[in-house]
């Protein structure tokens, strides 16, 4: 009994250290981006990171010891991020990182990096990061790497630009293309899937009758704070985040759990703005008339036809995903012309299927097994 509490008084003190070197030093628990990179291009607020090889013999990962493969595969490989999410989450810790996973398994690794939006940035259309920074980061890529062919690892809205980017500039050196819960089809993901299905007939014969449109609404009016994008990716799961923190309350004492739980917590308390200019494309174009489930979509005075793309192609789906359905996922293979592609669904929620306890031995090895077949 008495040695019952001296550990629950231990662990008080520890608490309160914690929360108030939390309070004052945040940072300290944030153990996020720490594998080394060389930045090798900028261009306003994006930016491209080159990651350097490991050093280390293996690397532990998802509970497990990699070893760190001695092969280098010869098709470089870029990451691709959503918009609503900084580019941490693919080096989010270094026991559960994308990047090191793929690193340990002999790829040369970039990582694009969308960077923070503000409202000063309102006017970045789906023109911006598709027309203009996608062709600039491939050759970018192209010109450090010495290779022509690339490889795609790309999550959720990522995926849909990594498409995009292949539709409109019909680029034939993209050799493969991996999307992770990406929603092709919007009209096939829940409950929104089904408003937006419903609105569809609606909203067309409205703007015909009032010759309106959203994209005629200045950006400004429809630019969305990273707050609102934090408060809608919550409500997908309201009874998690209240359990999620009671746990934390909890284990206050315990250092390296609040490592942990702070910096993935930080994915989801720190979402970045979606600008205006981006919002109007994406609610006209693939929210209410899902042009991208039906084949073809207008990218600034360019127009998307994704029969064009012919790479190798794997898609993913999480079977417990409440934001994107497995239909909306695996239409990424029926709207291309490839003939090697492949549908995968496995454990995980939206975020649990990129990046979750499961994710190493799931998405990301099936994924890396899936490349290195066909990056040499």
């Amino acid at each position: 009994m008495k040695n019952f509490a001296v550990g629950l008084a231990e662990k008080a003190i520890w608490s309160v250290i914690n929360t108030a070197e939390r309070k004052l030093f945040g940072d300290n628990f944030i153990i996020s981006n720490l594998t080394p990179y060389d930045v090798i291009y900028r261009d306003r607020i994006m930016s491209v990171r080159h990651y350097l090889p490991l050093e280390e013999d293996s690397v532990a990962i998802g509970g497990e010891e990699l070893k760190v493969s001695s092969k280098r595969h010869r098709v470089p490989l870029v990451l691709v991020p959503p918009l609503a999410a900084t580019s941490m989450i693919f080096d989010l810790m270094p026991h559960r990182s994308v990047v090191r996973y793929f690193l340990a398994k002999g790829f040369d690794v970039y990582l694009i990096d969308w960077g923070e939006v503000t409202e000063d940035h309102s006017d970045l259309s789906l023109e911006t990061y598709v027309a203009e920074w996608m062709p600039a980061i491939m050759q970018q890529v192209r010109q450090v790497s010495g290779e022509q062919d690339i490889s795609i690892f790309s999550y959720c809205m990522g995926g849909l630009l990594s498409l995009m980017y292949a539709a409109v500039s019909g680029d034939k050196h993209i050799k493969n293309l991996i999307t992770v819960a990406s929603p092709v089809d919007m009209h096939s993901s829940g409950v929104a899937g089904r408003v937006l299905s419903a609105i569809y007939r609606p909203a067309q014969i409205t703007s015909q009758l009032m010759n309106i449109s959203l994209l005629d609404l200045p950006a400004k009016y429809l630019h969305v704070p990273g707050w609102l994008n934090s408060v809608a990716f919550k409500l997908t799961s309201p009874v998690g985040n209240v359990v999620n923190y009671l746990e934390l309350l909890l284990n206050m004492w315990d250092r390296e759990y609040l490592k942990e739980h702070l910096t993935m917590s930080q994915w989801f308390d720190e979402m970045v703005d979606y600008p205006g200019e981006t919002i109007k494309d994406m609610a006209v174009h693939m929210m209410i008339n899902n042009r991208m489930a039906k084949g073809k979509m207008r990218i600034g005075e360019a127009e998307a036809e994704f029969k064009k793309i012919e790479c190798s192609i794997l898609a993913f789906a999480g079977d417990s995903d409440k934001l994107v359905s497995i239909k909306a996922a695996r239409s990424a293979l029926d709207i291309v012309s490839s003939e090697d592609k492949e549908f995968c669904v496995v454990p995980g929620g939206h975020a649990g299927v990129f990046a979750g306890g499961k994710a190493p031995s799931n998405a990301w090895a099936i994924s890396a097994d899936w490349l290195a077949e066909r990056s040499d």
